[in-house]
């Protein structure tokens, strides 16, 4: 039988992620139709800021639908096609924080280079971390049961690891874009959309940690 604590959290974690997902949802919407008063596209802009920054070498290519990445075993950048050509302060913002991810990689920001030494251990982690939950509940082995906690913390970690990673690109984003004079409005409305995306790391972060200190909870009953 599934206890009320436990419902309690599944609640909890849906409404965050729910409120979240809007909240970044109806961001991107309302500035989607806002053209940037520089007119450049977004892979544009991409490029502006890597010669800025003096990063060379990062590939910029034009992706499928909602994938805005920095991949840092290509040393490239990924932008979906509303960010590559769109020339709205949403596309603007997004490719300038993805730059500011190579930026990251290009200058060997701590935080980023901490988070890519956990990738192996988390991939194996959050697959298997349940599965051994699952059987040490089943079979009544603490040990097994542990161990699953211990691999979800590792989850947990990478995703608060993740947070100052994803704050700084936008810093880094922001701070070109007021460089090259971007004006007031646009600045705010390009902030607006780094906020709420940053918003989802962040209720990723929470709903971990909720989790998590709920099945600690549950070790200790």
């Amino acid at each position: 039988m599934v206890s009320s604590g436990y419902l309690l959290l599944i609640v909890v974690t849906l409404a965050i992620g729910l409120g979240a997902q809007w909240y970044v949802n109806s961001r991107l919407r309302k500035y989607d139709d806002v053209p940037n008063s520089l007119g450049l596209t977004g892979a544009d802009v991409a490029r502006q800021m890597l010669a800025f920054y003096g990063v060379s070498d990062v590939a910029i290519h034009r992706g499928g639908e909602g994938q805005d990445f920095f991949d840092p075993r290509s040393n490239s950048v990924t932008l979906s096609p509303a960010a590559y050509g769109g020339r709205s302060i949403t596309a603007m913002a997004t490719a300038c924080h993805e730059v500011g991810h190579a930026c990251q990689h290009a200058q060997g920001y701590v935080p980023m280079k901490v988070r890519g030494a956990i990738v192996p251990a988390v991939n194996l982690a959050s697959n298997a971390w349940i599965f051994l939950l699952m059987i040490g509940i089943i079979m009544n082995l603490a040990g097994l049961t542990m161990a699953a906690i211990i691999m979800y913390a590792v989850v947990v970690l990478f995703q608060i690891v993740t947070l100052p990673v994803e704050f700084n690109a936008s810093r880094r984003a922001m701070a070109y874009m007021e460089t090259v004079g971007l004006p007031q409005g646009e600045q705010a409305g390009a902030f607006d959309v780094l906020r709420a995306c940053a918003l989802t790391y962040v209720a990723a972060a929470l709903t971990s940690i909720l989790q998590l200190l709920w099945l600690l909870g549950q070790r200790r009953d």
